[in-house]
């Protein structure tokens, strides 16, 4: 669970929904697409709200900002005692929607993916690789999240099937140090606020169960991956217990792929180093061309 700084878009950014042939998806979009667009998608109990730090940034070198809520994240619908609807191909196909809704006149278009976001981004390059430039995998991980992790979630699903989401909420509240979250990461320098509860009431508790169901047995599929063909990036914080940092570095050789560590962030940079991951970003979607992969060598 990223904890976003404000859930307040910055100057500039506007929060609306987009319209696909699969539904509307509340967004959050900032800047204008002089290099290109972006395709934000948040991770496990997370929302488009995990990257409102990056808009300033990445608007100001010249790219289109878009960060979605999933189908049943926060205030985006969906079925919340339907588990079927999560289905990660469900999913993928949810993405590839938004995509061809944001792609038009938006030059190349960069997909990054945090934690589950990034599986979600992954199996939809899987099925349709056509509509991005890029693809940047955010500390998420090449199979299923650590054992430890996977002890947590399993909690979480466990509890949902029987109790409400304000209950869960309290029993997160009460069990919790302040700066853990549910998936392990940890965040700092933020109490629990109105907004992150507002957030976690909204979201599907299906969605939470499918999802977290996935996070804990998703096969590897790099190999498949690496032979896409896709410019990679595998950007991470320097310590992450979801999927260790020598995983993902394990990960970038077999893809091939562009590898930055940020200094003193952990699961979410986005969240906890946000101008360094934003550079980051701009750094490899600056040498990425839209025909011919990474200029400069990858």
């Amino acid at each position: 669970m990223s904890r976003p700084p404000t859930f307040t878009p910055p100057p500039g950014a506007r929060a609306h929904r987009l319209h696909t042939p699969r539904g509307e998806f509340a967004v959050i979009e900032a800047g204008a697409a002089v290099k290109g667009t972006a395709l934000l998608i948040p991770g496990f109990t997370g929302s488009k709200e995990d990257f409102i730090a990056l808009h300033v940034p990445l608007a100001a070198a010249g790219y289109r900002t878009i960060a979605v809520d999933g189908r049943g994240q926060y205030e985006s619908p969906g079925p919340r005692d339907d588990e079927s609807a999560y289905a990660q191909d469900e999913l993928a196909l949810d993405l590839l929607a938004q995509a061809h809704a944001v792609s038009e006149g938006g030059g190349p278009l960069h997909l990054l993916g945090h934690s589950l976001g990034g599986q979600i981004s992954r199996i939809a390059v899987l099925r349709d690789a056509s509509p991005f430039a890029s693809l940047t995998l955010m500390s998420s991980g090449p199979a299923q999240i650590s054992p430890s992790q996977q002890e947590r979630v399993k909690l979480l699903r466990d509890a949902l099937t029987v109790m409400g989401m304000e209950e869960v909420w309290e029993a997160i509240q009460a069990l919790e140090p302040p700066e853990e979250t549910a998936t392990g990461a940890l965040d700092e320098g933020l109490d629990d606020s109105a907004d992150l509860r507002r957030r976690w009431l909204a979201t599907s508790p299906a969605q939470l169960i499918a999802t977290g169901r996935q996070l804990c047995a998703e096969p590897d599929r790099i190999a498949e991956l690496a032979a896409v063909g896709l410019p990679c990036h595998v950007l991470s914080g320097d310590h992450d217990d979801t999927w260790p940092v020598s995983v993902l570095d394990d990960m970038a050789v077999r893809l091939r792929a562009h590898r930055t560590v940020v200094r003193e962030a952990d699961h979410s940079p986005n969240t906890d180093q946000p101008e360094a991951t934003a550079q980051a970003l701009i750094a490899f979607w600056d040498g990425v061309d839209s025909r011919n992969g990474v200029r400069d060598g990858r």
